[in-house]
């Protein structure tokens, strides 16, 4: 059972047009503040994105909820204007970009696996 306090950690990938990057990272230096507060008011949080120079974008967040998080953020007027904007910036974009993403699946995470060790350590130790 998961705990009210545990984080899922989500990536996803999606690709930028090649002749949008350079206005696709300008508009990333300086996110509106109502954006970056609604955000985290709904629990997208440790949020990254990362560029490589074909396009291929990563981004990573912690949340409670996926769905939850992402009905969040569908209610709020601002990420109607930010997806509205951000939109066309994606190659092959089904739907909003915080919704149309390719989630990717995690297969290995460090503190999870020295966390079994432990405790696999104290059980056998007792």
């Amino acid at each position: 059972m998961t705990s009210p306090t545990a984080r899922h950690r989500v990536c996803f990938q999606l690709q930028v047009k090649p002749d949008r990057l350079d206005e696709y990272r300008r508009r990333h230096t300086a996110v509106w503040p109502e954006m970056l507060r609604a955000l985290k008011a709904t629990d997208w949080n440790n949020y990254s994105l990362f560029l490589r120079a074909d396009g291929l974008l990563i981004g990573y967040f912690e949340t409670a909820d996926l769905a939850s998080a992402q009905a969040g953020m569908a209610a709020t007027a601002v990420n109607a204007r930010w997806q509205a904007e951000m939109g066309e910036f994606f190659v092959a974009l089904d739907g909003a970009p915080d919704t149309g993403f390719l989630q990717l699946t995690e297969v290995f995470h460090l503190e999870d696996q020295l966390d079994a060790i432990t405790t696999a350590t104290e059980r056998s130790s007792s």
